[in-house]
């Protein structure tokens, strides 16, 4: 079985769960200049380019300002120091 790690739903092969992971309403992408969490079909349309959905923020750059949601980290800010 494999299971998607956004939403937790399961899929019998592996290419059933590559197909959901375009479409899952959870999303394995986020903003890291906004905050905002979307799936890869939001963010990109050629596969190269990718750039936040929301129409007020400027972020764009796969592994920039776009990154997958289990490799992102959370900053303090220095006043919570």
């Amino acid at each position: 079985m494999h299971t998607c790690r956004n939403c937790n739903r399961t899929f019998s092969t592996e290419l059933a769960l590559e197909l959901h992971r375009d479409t899952c309403a959870a999303g394995d992408l986020l903003c890291r200049k906004c905050g905002s969490r979307f799936t890869e079909a939001e963010a990109t349309k050629d596969g190269w380019h990718y750039e936040c959905p929301k129409e007020d923020c400027d972020g764009d750059g796969r592994g920039d300002a776009i990154v997958e949601v289990d490799r992102a980290q959370i900053r303090r800010s220095t006043a919570e120091r």
